[in-house]
């Protein structure tokens, strides 16, 4: 089955390979408005050329953010504005109404949290923004939390593409596989951590008693 994802594969990568981290901020910009571009092929791409040192990997990290934020700026507007009928209007986009419906979903489920978790979930990390605007969650907490929660999926994808170097494009085409393993390892390490933090204070509570 041809991979129908190929021609804006190869057009993404020909643009961070002659613009550099510019590139990747804004393909990551389109990304997070709902564009179908993959930030996967985006990210791991930048990674090698930082293993090449054309680039900075810090630059292409912060670049991948910050497209982030941006693109999930415009989504966020979009649901705020706007709403969930207009964003269905434009069939040239990635959103469907099953989609929307997952975002929707996982948006009531788990409300700000949502934002935070939903960045490392394939998916949900790219609509989530829609539902936060239609419930118009505080801007400034949305972006907070949009910003802490793109920066492990981001920078994992940036150290994957340095890591694997030539061999980026075979890992992009199989990274799919991955996704929820890899989801469910930073979601684990969140939980993790925040149990330990509760417990670290329960502990404190009872000894100040």
């Amino acid at each position: 089955m041809p991979d129908l994802t190929a021609p804006i594969v190869n057009w993404a990568t020909d643009m961070i390979g002659s613009y550099g981290i510019t590139a990747v901020f804004l393909l990551m910009v389109l990304e997070s408005a709902c564009i179908p571009v993959p930030s996967e092929a985006i990210m791991l791409f930048g990674g090698f050329l930082a293993g090449q040192g054309k680039v900075t990997f810090i630059g292409v990290v912060t670049a991948g953010v910050l497209g982030n934020l941006v693109g999930s700026w415009i989504a966020y507007w979009v649901g705020l504005k706007k709403g969930r009928d207009w964003a269905l209007r434009w069939h040239w986009l990635h959103i469907t109404p099953e989609r929307l419906d997952m975002a929707d979903r996982w948006f009531e489920k788990y409300g700000s949290w949502a934002v935070l978790i939903g960045r490392v979930l394939p998916i949900v990390r790219t609509f989530i923004s829609l539902p936060a605007g239609i419930a118009r969650m505080p801007f400034w907490r949305f972006s907070i939390l949009t910003f802490i929660g793109c920066i492990p999926w981001v920078t994992l994808l940036a150290w994957l593409g340095l890591l694997v170097g030539d061999n980026w494009e075979a890992v992009q085409q199989k990274l799919h596989y991955f996704d929820y393993a890899v989801a469910l390892a930073i979601i684990g390490g969140i939980v993790w951590i925040a149990l330990r933090y509760r417990s670290r204070r329960a502990a404190a509570g009872g000894t100040g008693s």
